[in-house]
């Protein structure tokens, strides 16, 4: 298993070993051994996300101390841009974002820990990604910041996304009550 850490410390691009031949293909999608020093997290909930249409943009999502989570996110149908936006106050990336393509082929993952934003734009029609999460979901600390905050300025390279309600009335990063 490979692990580069991107331009945002602590946020890691996850390569695994794929064997395939003839038959199809195997890999480890997660290995706590292999990934022990850099990934301290443990991981309780596994979940799972179907997009049907390209252009569904969905974040940019945190949950809030105590139930902060880090992720480590994986594409397993279609094609992703995924998005990590660090914002914790005082850190010397605070506002700053990384972007990965994650697909079904490329078999990429990315591992994101607490203190960072999430989200991601399906790039192909009838996306699917598998996540794990290292607090359980609770909605008393679930949090959205806008996700064309001028202030962090990701560049999703698209005008008019498909959002949830929730999303289109996230607050900007500097209206939220991020405790981080």
């Amino acid at each position: 298993m490979k692990m580069t850490e991107t331009t945002l410390s602590g946020v890691y691009v996850i390569e695994p070993q794929v064997f395939g031949d003839h038959r199809g293909w195997f890999f480890e999608s997660f290995s706590e051994q292999k990934e022990k020093d850099i990934v301290k997290d443990t991981f309780v909930q596994d979940n799972h996300s179907s997009s049907a249409q390209k252009g569904t943009l969905r974040g940019l999502h945190f949950q809030q101390n105590p139930h902060a989570q880090s992720k480590i996110v994986r594409c397993t149908r279609g094609k992703i841009l995924d998005i990590a936006v660090d914002i914790r106050k005082g850190s010397p990336n605070y506002r700053k974002w990384v972007a990965i393509e994650l697909s079904a082929d490329n078999f990429k993952q990315l591992y994101i820990p607490a203190g960072f934003a999430h989200g991601f734009l399906t790039l192909t029609e009838d996306v699917e990604i598998q996540y794990k999460a290292s607090d359980y979901y609770t909605p008393d600390c679930d949090r959205s910041i806008k996700w064309n905050d001028p202030t962090i300025g990701v560049e999703w390279n698209i005008e008019k996304p498909i959002l949830s309600t929730k999303d289109q009335n996230a607050p900007l990063l500097d209206d939220s009550d991020c405790n981080f």
